[in-house]
């Protein structure tokens, strides 16, 4: 929805604020504004207009002193106007406003009556509160500069040369000067032993129906990526049927090196079953290799698995954006909350298995989530994540271990997701699709994508230069010529040592190949082959 920045402190020029605040521009095309409070703190707003085009501003103003600035979507929003917020009186219609509204009746302890994907900064005098969401959707991050100001950001970039340290922001915390940082989401399910719920498919597919119904609240048009994988089918399928609803067409989008990648071939099979407006892009390895700087000054990561990801997520979010779309729903987070990655099914032991799902979970906003976000965002594009609904969330990471365990179905990861949808008498999806084995985005969009990057990468790098990696990077030190490359272009553009510790690796476990790429995993078949579901049942 937008860029923010908040500068917490006296003495800094607001120009320059401005200009940092512009380091973000592509966030928020819309609309750019700053306001200075009183004792000189300042809070700057890149804004994506999607909710209350005409009068939703930022930053917003409380009904006293309070000013805040909030990146991100309140999906109940107007609930919280009609209940706990009906005596307080709005100067917009945006959804941002509750959470003023909420400061000013709850003090620091509301956000877990935020339903949403958000960051978010309050400064209410000399007091202010930050937040960001349960697992981290949206990016956030905080920083100290030289004179003791306090900055957040939404993007690294525009406080990385002005601090002398700074980090991640954890999502499901709040911050405030009086309290540091508070952990206010504590879900059930971070008790390991609580996976202990009986299997119900309808209340799976009932949720993720939900889930998805409410992250199609928008002013502006709404699209869907459509990988032709299983979770990116599933959204659309639900989103098509949503759409239907209110006499509307979905737009779907996909990505590949050609016509016969993996990933266009089951978009457009479940395209066409789906009957959405379907549009197919291709991009060459030469034009993936051409934007590999601008992507990682994007994304903000030298994480091998999100720079391959994030090149042709960029590329497609252009197209997107330039056909008018301004919000996209997105799969991210169903692999990690049902052990659908491939290396899941050589989980040692069925505890083990459950502790990765929820480790995987917590750690999605340093992969996944930071490049869903930041590849879309490059171009004003928001992307919304159904799968990590805080609802859906409690209801799927809690089902009994073994329900989820792929060993449990003859090796088909994600089963219960897929017997949930699996409904004959009206069909979500074709059966291939519905059946069709885990293919990492990277992977997907065409094999040679990665396996000629990873050529092209090591004609850019000496064996000198790899050998003196340690050296040059003590911190998370690239052991091949492709990490190299991309921890190279990464310190470029962000030579900080607090900035490299913002990064953390996507690694596979219980495997020997620690390549990233879901094709390094022994169980991985080639495309064409199917799942069959045969003599399988739950």
């Amino acid at each position: 929805m937008s860029g923010l920045l908040a500068v917490i402190g006296k003495g800094k020029d607001p120009q320059l604020v401005k200009e940092l605040s512009t380091r973000m521009s592509h966030r928020g095309p819309d609309e750019s504004d700053l306001h200075i409070m009183e004792n000189g703190s300042i809070i700057c707003h890149e804004s994506l207009s999607i909710i209350d085009l005409k009068s939703g501003k930022q930053p917003i103003q409380g009904t006293d002193k309070a000013w805040m600035v909030h990146d991100g979507e309140i999906y109940n929003y107007q609930e919280l106007k009609d209940t706990v917020l009906k005596d307080h009186t709005f100067r917009t219609k945006s959804d941002s406003e509750v959470i003023v509204h909420l400061y000013e009746e709850f003090g620091y302890k509301f956000c877990n009556m935020l339903d949403g994907d958000f960051a978010f900064v309050i400064i209410d005098g000399d007091n202010y509160i930050a937040a960001r969401d349960a697992v981290g959707v949206k990016p956030l991050y905080y920083g100290l500069d030289e004179r003791g100001r306090i900055y957040f950001s939404s993007e690294m970039k525009s406080i990385a040369d002005q601090c002398k340290s700074f980090s991640t922001f954890p999502p499901g915390h709040y911050y405030t000067g009086k309290t540091g940082f508070v952990k206010y989401y504590n879900p059930e399910y971070e008790d390991h032993s609580n996976a202990n719920k009986l299997l119900d498919l309808d209340l799976v597919r009932d949720s993720l129906i939900e889930a998805t119904r409410k992250r199609l609240m928008s002013e502006v048009p709404i699209g869907v990526l459509l990988s032709g994988g299983l979770d990116s089918s599933l959204l659309s399928s639900i989103a098509s049927r949503l759409f239907a609803e209110r006499g509307e067409k979905l737009h779907s989008f996909s990505i590949g090196l050609d016509a016969d990648s993996p990933d266009n071939i089951a978009a457009r099979k479940a395209a066409e079953f789906l009957g959405t407006e379907h549009h197919e892009i291709h991009f060459t390895v030469e034009e993936g290799v051409s934007i590999l700087e601008k992507v990682i000054y994007h994304i903000e990561t030298y994480d091998i698995i999100s720079v391959r990801a994030a090149v042709p997520l960029y590329l497609l979010s252009k197209e997107i954006a330039d056909q008018g779309i301004k919000a996209i729903l997105s799969g991210e987070g169903a692999d990690e909350v049902f052990g659908g990655h491939l290396y899941f099914r050589n989980a040692p032991s069925a505890q083990e298995f459950q502790d990765e799902t929820i480790e995987r979970v917590q750690k999605l906003f340093t992969a996944d989530l930071l490049r869903a976000d930041k590849a879309t965002m490059a171009h004003g594009l928001e992307v919304r994540i159904p799968f990590l609904d805080k609802d859906f969330l409690d209801v799927s990471i809690r089902i009994r271990t073994e329900e989820k365990q792929p060993k449990t179905y003859d090796g088909i990861e994600k089963y219960i997701l897929r017997k949930a949808f699996d409904t004959p008498e009206n069909p979500y999806l074709p059966t291939e699709i519905l059946w069709r084995q885990k293919e990492q985005f990277s992977d997907g969009v065409g094999y040679n994508w990665i396996d000629e990057l990873i050529e092209y990468c090591a004609t850019q790098v000496s064996d000198e230069k790899l050998a003196g990696a340690s050296a040059e990077f003590p911190y998370n030190s690239p052991t091949t010529k492709e990490a190299y490359f991309y921890r190279s272009i990464f310190h470029k553009f962000y030579p900080q040592v607090s900035a490299a510790q913002t990064v953390r690796k996507w690694i596979p476990k219980w495997q020997e190949n620690q390549d990233p790429s879901g094709r390094a995993n022994a169980a991985h078949v080639k495309a064409g082959i199917e799942i069959s579901k045969a003599g399988v049942t739950v």
